[in-house]
């Protein structure tokens, strides 16, 4: 590889500019699963199931506690809503500018590499990957709580465990059948949950009464602060904005879907949080919503009467999940796929079947798994919570390094990625998804950021033997007859 900077995106990433077909050729060879006809088991993904994949990343089980979380700041949390809907946004566009030069599998790791060599390229996946498998774990954990509510698991540890591995080998067993199967799943997870949370948000409107809302800012802080402190709470609601690039390999016509399937995805998932937030705010007491534990249940039970909420509730959170679990797990294998490709992950990581990298799936799944049994059986409570926190720091490194290569693109002048008449408009979204991203990381808190930093430098040594072993294989084979003759007097 040319250590030139002005180099590297020409000789690291393949080529995509000249027509749509080289990624419509690369995405067939790639889902075919390494031959030449395309698998009935591997579809790519149109424009809706695009979208609903980063509609179902980006809302989990979280949207079900966040008006509770943010209600004793008072309805000033709203604009903080605001704010961070539009760095959101901002960041989804870019995402759509990156995925329209590099309509490749990888998203991140693609634009990071392309920008700024291996090393950063790398850091972007290892990063990617520490967040899926680890978030997964979370998610089935937080999951199990919910299906507690329809049928009782707690009681047995080992019931327990049970429940949360099941509910991630679930999504991983559609993920294994194929891209075909991933996209139905995701698409009628994403109907599933998204009907009635709908329905909850706009019937909210309805039964609205302003005496609910309690105080514009509560709390004995200035404005400034309560927006920061909400924010800090709601900065993560939008994790998972980058679901369409990571799978642009997978996408069709990536350079047209990936970057409106972002826009839409993230527009889609900002009215939800937005209404339903302010139904809840209008339909439970203030006083009240400050102690809720469920408070989409106690806004059901206002609306409707009687105490059915938390049933109707915990069956919307379950399908949520299981959504988000079956869009994770194939983003996890994703990012590792690509970097495999280019020698920076083990090879396995590299094979592909029925259109979804196997390996890939079935490490992230493993991992998960043995995270969630050590979480019950250990009993260490602080553990989990500390790893759950690193993924709020872990995962804002792709998107600093994503903007950050925006911004090299555009920095740099090279025709063939800036479009002359949007410079002014693209740099002032780069340079704004970057400060978002920016926050994003304040946001994790001291503790996520020294921890993950750890987690990223137990990377540099996975860096180190694979750079070294793809090194030894490049000169094997640009000197053949230099090593060979050098074997015997070695």
């Amino acid at each position: 590889m040319s250590t030139a900077l002005s180099d590297r995106s020409t000789v690291d990433v393949p080529d995509t500019s000249d027509t749509s077909a080289t990624s419509e050729t690369s995405v067939t060879s790639e889902t075919s699963g390494g031959h030449g006809e395309r698998n009935k088991h591997a579809r790519r993904f149109g424009l809706p199931i695009a979208t609903a994949l980063v509609m179902g990343n980006i809302i989990g089980g979280g949207i079900f506690l966040l008006p509770a979380s943010v209600a004793p700041y008072g309805t000033i949390s709203l604009v903080a809503f605001g704010v961070l809907t539009l760095g959101a946004i901002a960041l989804a566009l870019v995402f759509g500018r990156l995925a329209h030069r590099h309509p490749q599998t990888g998203g991140p790791y693609v634009y990071a590499r392309a920008a700024f060599g291996d090393f950063a390229g790398f850091l972007a996946a290892w990063s990617y990957w520490i967040t899926a498998w680890v978030s997964n774990a979370a998610l089935a954990v937080a999951a199990v709580g919910y299906l507690d509510v329809l049928m009782p698991v707690h009681e047995s540890t080992a019931a327990t465990i049970a429940a949360a591995l099941t509910l991630q080998w679930l999504p991983a067993l559609a993920n294994l059948a194929g891209t075909r199967y991933v996209g139905a799943v995701q698409l009628v997870a994403t109907v599933l949950k998204f009907v009635p949370l709908l329905l909850v948000a706009v019937g909210g409107l309805f039964f609205f009464d302003s005496a609910n809302l309690g105080p514009f800012q509560a709390g004995d802080g200035g404005a400034l602060g309560a927006v920061s402190a909400s924010a800090a709470i709601l900065l993560f609601s939008y994790l998972g904005v980058e679901s369409a690039a990571v799978s642009a390999g997978e996408v069709r016509d990536p350079r047209r879907n990936v970057g409106r399937a972002t826009v839409l995805g993230t527009l889609g998932a900002a009215a939800i949080y937005l209404l339903g937030t302010v139904a809840v705010f209008g339909t439970v007491a203030h006083d009240r919503l400050v102690d809720s534990s469920a408070p989409f249940s106690d806004a059901v039970n206002a609306m409707f009467g009687g105490s059915w909420g938390g049933t109707a509730i915990a069956c919307m959170a379950l399908v949520s999940m299981l959504g988000a679990l079956n869009g994770w797990t194939l983003l996890s294998a994703q990012t590792p796929y690509a970097a495999a490709r280019d020698g920076l992950f083990p090879s396995v990581f590299a094979r592909k079947r029925r259109g979804v990298p196997t390996i890939g799936v079935i490490v992230t799944v493993v991992l998960a798994s043995l995270l969630t049994v050590y979480n019950y059986t250990v009993g260490t409570e602080g553990v989990f919570e500390i790893l759950v926190l690193v993924t709020t720091f872990t995962a804002t490194v792709p998107y600093l390094l994503s903007t950050a290569a925006q911004i090299y693109f555009l920095l740099s002048g090279r025709s063939e990625r800036v479009d002359r008449g949007r410079l002014v408009r693209d740099g002032v979204l780069a340079a704004a998804a970057f400060g978002f991203s920016m926050w994003l990381v304040a946001g994790s808190g001291y503790a996520a950021v020294y921890q993950g930093v750890l987690f990223l430098f137990a990377g540099v040594l996975v860096y180190a033997w694979m750079s070294a072993r793809k090194a030894r294989r490049e000169a094997c084979e640009e000197h053949p007859t230099e090593q060979q003759t050098a074997r015997p007097s070695a």
